[in-house]
């Protein structure tokens, strides 16, 4: 069994696409997943499966989502070991920072430099970004809501059925914590 994040995109945001974290575990578990949990309720869940990988267990919830809620819904999963990675491979010094001002979108797959090259870093400082293995990672002084970087990131050219959707540095290191092995 490998442990997994199933990260939502754009659910229960500003009063929209309402999905109650109870009914997201209660599908899950009915698709044969064990140890199903969710985190927030922004669309985060964690859950161990014997059966499939990221991207058909992504497919599958997707489909599932669809089917019982009638919206659409953007899944990314994600293993532990990737996650970790993810973390432990930030180029910021995380620890240092308050969990606002550094950022992950993870993306459905691996993203170029080119997709980002109309981009000025210059023009964003003290922003930054730097580009991971299906990551992005952000560094936003003031936070998210007031970053001019991130507005810009978030229209990279040439993303075209690629699904991205960001967490804040504490929700990155819970994951990472939720989906540990446990002893």
């Amino acid at each position: 069994m490998t442990t997994y994040a199933a990260l939502l995109r754009g659910i229960n945001v500003g009063g929209n696409r309402k999905l109650p974290m109870a009914d997201l575990r209660q599908l899950m578990t009915g698709l044969g997943h064990d140890g199903v949990r969710t985190y927030l309720q922004s669309g985060q869940a964690v859950f161990a499966s014997g059966h499939g990988d990221e991207e058909s267990l992504a497919a599958e919830l997707t489909r599932a989502l669809q089917q019982r809620f009638g919206f659409s819904v953007d899944v990314i999963v994600r293993s532990h070991a990737y996650l970790r990675a993810v973390a432990e491979g930030c180029p910021f010094p995380a620890a240092e920072l308050a969990a606002k001002q550094v950022h992950v979108t993870y993306f459905s797959s691996p993203v170029t430099a080119e997709r980002f090259a109309e981009i000025d870093p210059a023009a964003h400082l003290p922003e930054e970004f730097r580009l991971g293995d299906r990551a992005l990672y952000l560094y936003a002084p003031e936070g998210l809501g007031r970053s001019k970087l991130a507005e810009a990131l978030s229209r990279p050219r040439g993303t075209k059925g690629v699904i991205a959707t960001s967490r804040n540095w504490n929700t990155v290191l819970k994951l990472v914590e939720l989906t540990a092995p446990r002893a």
